[in-house]
């Protein structure tokens, strides 16, 4: 008799979902690798998040964000109805959990790209999720990859270089790190793919509920 809390693939049905974690310091090629995912054909649901100011010119509601009032944002705060939010210049944002709810009972897994403090409250509310800590070389390759994307000052830069450094002491909380090296995002993307592949094949397979 199979025990109904294993792995389903071993009653011959599809693995389960899997959410799925990805984050690190600024300028570590986050985005990046997300990108790459999604040209390799990884089939995956990436989050589409929430804001509660208006629509900029050219972008498309339900496609760039979802668009809500201060008041609805605030209403699903207190339904408990977000995964993770934050209030920056008196307007919200953050991932409605229906975005992930709806992706996850279709069976696709979910790909979310999020800052450290923002990957350890979903773990608080999501502990099934995958955690991956995307990591750069060294300190060096992080602060070259910080001047060549020019969107900071020196000053700034230092100051990502010092939360990177704070930031790491929570690898202790992540399930995996993979180590993104400069010039080499096929063999992260690669890593991530194995990851992904493993937790499939778990006798005792994750099995995430919101």
């Amino acid at each position: 008799m199979i025990d109904p809390s294993s792995n389903p693939i071993i009653a011959g049905k599809p693995p389960h979902p899997l959410l799925i974690i990805i984050s690190g310091p600024s300028g570590v090629g986050k985005d990046s690798v997300l990108m790459r995912m999604r040209e390799l054909g990884f089939p995956f649901h990436f989050v589409v998040t929430m804001n509660s100011r208006p629509p900029r010119s050219g972008e498309i509601p339900g496609v760039d964000y979802h668009f809500v009032t201060n008041q609805q944002f605030e209403a699903m705060i207190e339904q408990g109805e977000m995964l993770e939010w934050a209030r920056v210049y008196n307007q919200y944002k953050g991932v409605p959990k229906f975005e992930v709810r709806q992706a996850l009972q279709s069976g696709r897994d979910v790909v979310m790209r999020v800052n450290v403090d923002g990957a350890l409250t979903i773990k608080g509310l999501a502990p099934e999720a995958v955690m991956i800590y995307i990591a750069p070389g060294s300190s060096d390759e992080l602060r070259h990859r910080l001047r060549v994307r020019g969107t900071e000052t020196e000053h700034e830069i230092v100051t990502r270089l010092t939360e990177a450094e704070v930031e790491q002491q929570y690898i202790k909380h992540f399930d995996y790190v993979v180590i993104n090296r400069e010039n080499q995002l096929d063999t992260t993307v690669g890593t991530i793919r194995a990851i992904i592949t493993a937790e499939k094949h778990r006798v005792f397979a994750r099995h995430l509920s919101l």
